[in-house]
Protein backbone atom coordinates (compact mmCIF):
# COMPACT_ATOMS: atom_id res chain seq x y z
CA UNK A 1 0.00 0.00 0.00
CA UNK A 2 1.73 3.14 -0.96
CA UNK A 3 0.38 5.99 0.98
CA UNK A 4 0.13 9.49 -0.16
CA UNK A 5 0.94 12.60 2.23
CA UNK A 6 -1.92 14.30 1.82
CA UNK A 7 -4.51 11.09 3.00
CA UNK A 8 -2.78 11.32 6.83
CA UNK A 9 -4.07 12.52 9.81
CA UNK A 10 -1.20 14.48 12.14
CA UNK A 11 -0.95 11.21 14.49
CA UNK A 12 0.06 9.10 11.45
CA UNK A 13 2.47 11.73 10.21
CA UNK A 14 4.26 11.76 13.88
CA UNK A 15 4.37 8.01 13.61
CA UNK A 16 5.74 7.53 10.38
CA UNK A 17 8.43 10.00 10.99
CA UNK A 18 9.37 8.57 14.18
CA UNK A 19 9.32 5.07 12.12
CA UNK A 20 11.68 6.84 9.59
CA UNK A 21 14.19 8.28 11.95
CA UNK A 22 14.11 6.57 15.11
CA UNK A 23 13.01 2.76 14.19
CA UNK A 24 16.36 1.40 14.95
CA UNK A 25 16.28 2.95 18.49
CA UNK A 26 14.53 1.24 21.53
CA UNK A 27 11.65 3.21 23.24
CA UNK A 28 13.26 5.92 24.59
CA UNK A 29 15.01 6.79 21.84
CA UNK A 30 11.65 6.78 19.78
CA UNK A 31 9.47 8.54 22.28
CA UNK A 32 12.50 11.29 22.12
CA UNK A 33 12.17 11.80 18.45
CA UNK A 34 8.56 12.31 19.35
CA UNK A 35 9.24 14.58 21.55
CA UNK A 36 11.19 17.08 19.36
CA UNK A 37 8.16 16.89 16.96
CA UNK A 38 5.53 17.84 19.88
CA UNK A 39 7.89 20.45 21.20
CA UNK A 40 8.74 22.13 17.74
CA UNK A 41 4.58 22.20 17.28
CA UNK A 42 4.74 24.07 20.48
CA UNK A 43 7.20 26.73 20.43
CA UNK A 44 5.41 29.53 21.69
CA UNK A 45 6.07 32.42 19.10
CA UNK A 46 8.49 30.32 17.30
CA UNK A 47 6.87 28.90 13.63
CA UNK A 48 9.21 29.11 11.50
CA UNK A 49 8.72 24.76 11.83
CA UNK A 50 4.76 24.79 11.64
CA UNK A 51 2.20 25.31 13.77
CA UNK A 52 0.90 21.80 13.80
CA UNK A 53 2.38 18.36 13.66
CA UNK A 54 2.09 17.52 10.40
CA UNK A 55 3.67 21.21 9.40
CA UNK A 56 6.04 20.74 11.30
CA UNK A 57 7.16 16.87 10.36
CA UNK A 58 6.67 17.81 6.40
CA UNK A 59 8.92 21.29 6.38
CA UNK A 60 11.53 20.41 3.90
CA UNK A 61 14.88 19.26 5.17
CA UNK A 62 13.50 19.35 8.82
CA UNK A 63 13.27 15.40 8.75
CA UNK A 64 15.61 13.32 6.19
CA UNK A 65 12.61 10.85 6.21
CA UNK A 66 10.60 13.21 4.02
CA UNK A 67 13.33 14.50 1.64
CA UNK A 68 12.62 13.48 -1.72
CA UNK A 69 15.32 10.94 -2.77
CA UNK A 70 15.73 9.25 0.44
CA UNK A 71 15.76 5.44 1.03
CA UNK A 72 13.95 5.42 4.00
CA UNK A 73 10.67 7.60 2.17
CA UNK A 74 9.71 4.73 -0.16
CA UNK A 75 9.66 1.88 2.66
CA UNK A 76 8.10 4.46 4.84
CA UNK A 77 5.35 5.67 2.36
CA UNK A 78 5.25 1.73 1.42
CA UNK A 79 4.13 0.23 5.04
CA UNK A 80 1.28 -1.84 5.38
CA UNK A 81 -1.25 0.04 7.96
CA UNK A 82 -1.10 -3.12 10.84
CA UNK A 83 2.71 -3.10 10.20
CA UNK A 84 3.71 -4.19 14.16
CA UNK A 85 6.28 -1.58 14.33
CA UNK A 86 4.46 0.78 12.65
CA UNK A 87 1.56 0.28 14.64
CA UNK A 88 3.56 0.37 18.23
CA UNK A 89 4.57 3.92 17.01
CA UNK A 90 1.47 4.99 16.60
CA UNK A 91 0.52 4.38 20.51
CA UNK A 92 3.86 5.77 21.12
CA UNK A 93 3.11 8.87 19.57
CA UNK A 94 -0.36 9.14 21.05
CA UNK A 95 0.57 9.03 24.65
CA UNK A 96 3.49 11.56 23.72
CA UNK A 97 0.69 14.34 22.28
CA UNK A 98 -1.60 13.15 25.35
CA UNK A 99 1.15 13.74 27.68
CA UNK A 100 0.97 10.32 29.52
CA UNK A 101 5.05 10.05 28.40
CA UNK A 102 7.50 12.51 30.24
CA UNK A 103 9.76 14.19 27.72
CA UNK A 104 12.97 12.63 27.95
CA UNK A 105 15.29 15.27 25.92
CA UNK A 106 13.30 18.40 28.21
CA UNK A 107 12.45 20.53 25.66
CA UNK A 108 14.67 19.78 22.54
CA UNK A 109 14.09 20.97 19.13
CA UNK A 110 16.89 18.89 17.14
CA UNK A 111 18.60 16.35 17.43
CA UNK A 112 21.37 14.65 15.15
CA UNK A 113 23.19 10.78 14.95
CA UNK A 114 26.32 11.21 17.49
CA UNK A 115 27.99 10.87 13.93
CA UNK A 116 26.90 13.79 12.44
CA UNK A 117 28.13 17.24 12.14
CA UNK A 118 25.45 19.47 10.98
CA UNK A 119 26.29 23.34 11.22
CA UNK A 120 23.76 24.08 13.98
CA UNK A 121 25.68 21.61 16.51
CA UNK A 122 28.74 23.46 16.42
CA UNK A 123 29.61 24.82 19.82
CA UNK A 124 26.62 23.07 21.67
CA UNK A 125 26.54 20.39 23.61
CA UNK A 126 23.60 18.07 23.86
CA UNK A 127 21.12 18.30 26.50
CA UNK A 128 20.32 14.42 26.29
CA UNK A 129 21.56 11.99 24.57
CA UNK A 130 20.47 8.33 23.67
CA UNK A 131 21.43 5.41 21.60
CA UNK A 132 22.39 6.59 18.23
CA UNK A 133 21.29 10.22 18.65
CA UNK A 134 22.00 14.05 20.59
CA UNK A 135 19.31 15.89 21.06
CA UNK A 136 19.81 19.56 21.66
CA UNK A 137 17.48 23.10 23.05
CA UNK A 138 18.00 25.46 20.17
CA UNK A 139 15.80 28.59 19.63
CA UNK A 140 13.71 30.97 21.38
CA UNK A 141 12.38 29.13 24.74
CA UNK A 142 15.25 26.94 24.84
Amino acid sequence: MVRTINQLDSLEVMALTAWGEARGEDDIGRCAVAWVIRNRAERPGYDWWGNTISEVCLKPWQFSVWNAGDPNRAKMLDLAPNDPLLTHMRALCKRVLEGSIPDPTRGCSHYCRRDSYPTWKIGRSPRFSHGNHEFFAIGPGA
